[in-house]
C-alpha cells in the first residue's frame, strides 16, 4: 500500500470535512415549506441541485453569451451559507405571522412588502450573517478553492454578471415550480405569493416563456383574479 505523505492526509481530510458540512444541508428542510405545514418537505440541497439543473438546461436554450460552467457553479454555491446562517423568509420578519397558525395560511399566500430603508436593513442583515457562515463553511478549504466560491457567491450576491442575474431568476423559478408542485397534492396548500414575486422579479425572456409554461401546465394563475399582497407600513 502506497504511503500517503502527512501534508497530503491532512489536505484530504479538511476536503472530507467540507464534503461533510455541505451534506447535512440534505437534512435541513427550506423554512417556506415548513411554515407552510408541507410533509416531508424539501431540503436546501434538493433546491440547490434543480436550481443548478435548471440553470444549465435553461442557459444552454438562452443561446446567449453566457458561461454555462459558471451558471452552474453560482447555482450551486449561492445557499450553502445556510448550513450556519439558516434559511430565512419574508414571514420572519416583523411578527408577520400571528400565534394563531390557523391565519398562516391566508397570510403565507400573500407577498409581504417593505419599505425602502426597511428593505435595505434586512438585506444589510441577511448579507452579513449569511457572509459569515460562507466564510465557516469554507474556511478549511484550499485558497483557491475558497476564493472561487467565496467570489461566485459575492458575484450572486451583488448580480453583478449576466451569470449571477441569471441564477437569481432561476432561484425564485425553481422555488414556484415547488410551490406548483405542493400545491398539485394539496391544493390547499397557498402558491399565490410565489406567483406575486416570481412575477415582479423574473424578466428574462426565456424564462418568463418557461413560466407561462408552468402556469398552463399547473392551470393556476388567474390575472384577475390576483389578491393584494401583504403591506408592512
Amino acid at each position: 500500500m502506497k504511503v500517503i505523505p502527512s501534508r497530503r492526509k491532512h489536505f484530504m481530510r479538511k476536503l472530507i470535512d467540507f464534503f461533510v458540512k455541505t451534506g447535512k444541508l440534505k437534512d435541513i428542510p427550506r423554512r417556506g415549506w415548513v411554515l407552510r405545514g408541507i410533509k416531508n418537505p424539501g431540503s436546501i440541497s434538493d433546491h440547490l441541485f434543480r436550481v443548478a439543473m435548471m440553470a444549465w438546461i435553461l442557459g444552454r436554450e438562452k443561446k446567449d453569451n453566457l458561461s454555462i460552467a459558471k451558471v452552474i457553479k453560482i447555482a450551486l454555491v449561492h445557499d450553502l451559507c445556510e448550513l450556519y446562517a439558516g434559511d430565512t423568509t419574508p414571514y420572519d420578519k416583523k411578527n408577520i405571522l400571528p400565534e394563531d397558525k390557523r391565519k398562516w395560511p391566508e397570510i403565507l399566500d400573500k407577498w409581504p412588502r417593505f419599505s425602502k430603508e426597511e428593505k435595505k436593513q434586512l438585506a444589510g442583515e441577511k448579507h452579513q450573517k449569511e457572509e459569515k457562515g460562507l466564510d465557516k463553511i469554507i474556511e478549511d478549504l484550499p485558497l483557491e478553492s475558497r476564493n472561487e466560491i467565496k467570489g461566485l457567491w459575492l458575484e450572486y450576491e451583488a448580480g453583478l454578471t449576466a451569470e449571477s442575474r441569471f441564477v437569481k431568476q432561476i432561484n425564485r423559478l425553481e422555488t414556484l415550480l415547488q410551490a406548483l408542485e405542493y400545491g398539485k397534492e394539496d391544493n390547499q396548500q397557498p402558491s399565490r405569493s410565489w406567483w406575486i414575486e416570481a412575477k415582479e422579479i423574473i424578466d428574462d425572456p426565456s424564462l418568463v416563456s418557461f413560466m407561462e409554461a408552468l402556469d398552463k401546465s399547473f392551470h393556476f394563475f388567474e390575472e384577475d383574479d390576483a389578491r393584494e399582497p401583504v403591506v408592512i407600513n
